[in-house]
């Protein structure tokens, strides 16, 4: 039988060949989340996801079997316009890894947003664009559970202006995925963590490009790890057609 990796290959323009794996069965698992999730529950989020008694070698064992898989698992979450975020598990020899990525049918090449490794990059998404991609209900992607986009995208999320309703929504994601019963403690302390980076402040340049100040983000243009200019701009514009960021005014800073 033809799975549906064989029937619809995922190829990422100017990024690894892969083997990449559509692999929907492992948002069933719990420890695939806790595993995901741990770049995220820094300090006190820590204790309250993995708790007293977690077991320690379960996880460990679980994170070897998935780097060692014959393929490389990778989820993908459709955006307005033709575009796609990528989550994709990076099995390369001594060098596994997280790629959050965005791209379009037209562009040369894939832009990275977020890195989870021993490099860490990021963060890439605002809670804007992290809540919208979750929720925007758009056909296309190979998940469709908000929740569990939501939580996919979570590492490479960072936001000092996050609003209060995030505590709830993401509460609700934890809830629904992870089985947490302290879902809404786990989720203020997530993020007033926010993980590697702590949180960033998002403003605009004079031309509308979105960047954050984060000291490790590809979306910094005063990091040397920076995207240029011309793609920090289409990168701003692929996430803010989702977010119909037209019409909002945020604040304006050079670059």
């Amino acid at each position: 039988m033809t799975n549906d990796a064989d029937a619809h290959p995922v190829r990422i323009a100017g990024y690894h060949d892969g083997p990449f794996g559509l692999s929907p069965e492992l948002l069933d698992e719990r420890l695939f989340w806790m595993g995901h999730l741990y770049p995220c529950a820094e300090g006190e989020a820590g204790g309250l996801m993995f708790g007293p008694g977690y077991a320690w070698a379960d996880h460990r064992a679980y994170r070897e079997r998935l780097w060692q898989r014959a393929d490389w698992p990778v989820f993908t979450i459709p955006l307005a316009g033709g575009h796609q975020l990528y989550v994709v598990y990076r099995a390369v020899p001594d060098e596994v890894g997280v790629d959050y990525l965005v791209n379009h049918p037209n562009w040369e090449r894939a832009e990275l947003l977020a890195r989870d490794d021993g490099h860490f990059m990021g963060p890439g998404l605002s809670w804007p664009d992290l809540v919208t991609a979750a929720d925007n209900g758009l056909p296309g992607g190979t998940v469709a559970d908000p929740h569990a986009r939501l939580l996919l995208l979570l590492p490479a999320f960072g936001d000092a202006a996050a609003p209060p309703e995030a505590v709830d929504r993401l509460a609700a994601a934890l809830r629904a995925r992870l089985g947490s019963q302290a879902a809404v403690p786990l989720a203020r302390a997530m993020l007033e963590a926010q993980g590697l980076t702590g949180p960033v402040r998002w403003a605009a340049t004079e031309n509308g490009t979105r960047i954050n100040d984060g000291r490790y983000s590809l979306r910094n243009p005063a990091n040397d790890i920076a995207l240029p200019s011309y793609r920090l701009a289409r990168v701003s514009a692929a996430l803010d057609q989702v977010n119909g960021r037209g019409v909002i005014r945020p604040e304006r800073i050079s670059p």
